[in-house]
């Protein structure tokens, strides 16, 4: 029987936190059976999501960033481009494509936000296996 593989794209934007994704997903997804992608932001996420997806190694891609308000430019509308991205790649594909893609309204670069959001992106990371693992469950048992 061949493992699944798994694709983890996380972007290097905020990576102190964003990497605790990939720390939750790798607890319950043996780390040998990931192959880790990183690109500069959010932004870039979904056009590679959707390169891994249609390339028929993985079962799943799951994706990873914190997308914050810098004051140059509207995070919302950012977030909802790559949200919608990543659900397109999905889509398009037929492979899962997750997102673990947050946007907090009120982030700033403390100690105790970035703590907190460490924490919370582990496990966010786990859900993100969960569901990677539920989803190809359901899918075998449909193809049965």
């Amino acid at each position: 029987m061949t493992l699944t593989r798994y694709a983890f794209v996380k972007a290097n934007w905020h990576a102190e936190i964003v990497d605790q994704a990939l720390v939750g997903f790798s607890e319950l997804i043996d780390p040998s059976q990931i192959d880790i992608f990183d690109v500069p932001g959010a932004f870039e996420m979904p056009l590679l999501a959707r390169d891994l997806a249609s390339s028929s190694q993985y079962g799943a891609v799951a994706c990873a960033a914190l997308v914050v308000d810098g004051g140059i430019y509207r995070h919302d509308f950012v977030a909802q481009a790559v949200v919608d991205g990543l659900m397109r790649a999905g889509m398009d594909s037929g492979v899962p494509v997750l997102s673990v893609s947050l946007t907090p309204h009120h982030f700033q670069e403390t100690e105790h936000h970035i703590a907190i959001y460490k924490d919370h992106f582990v496990e966010k990371g786990r859900e993100a296996a969960r569901a990677a693992l539920m989803i190809g469950k359901a899918r075998a048992a449909i193809a049965a």
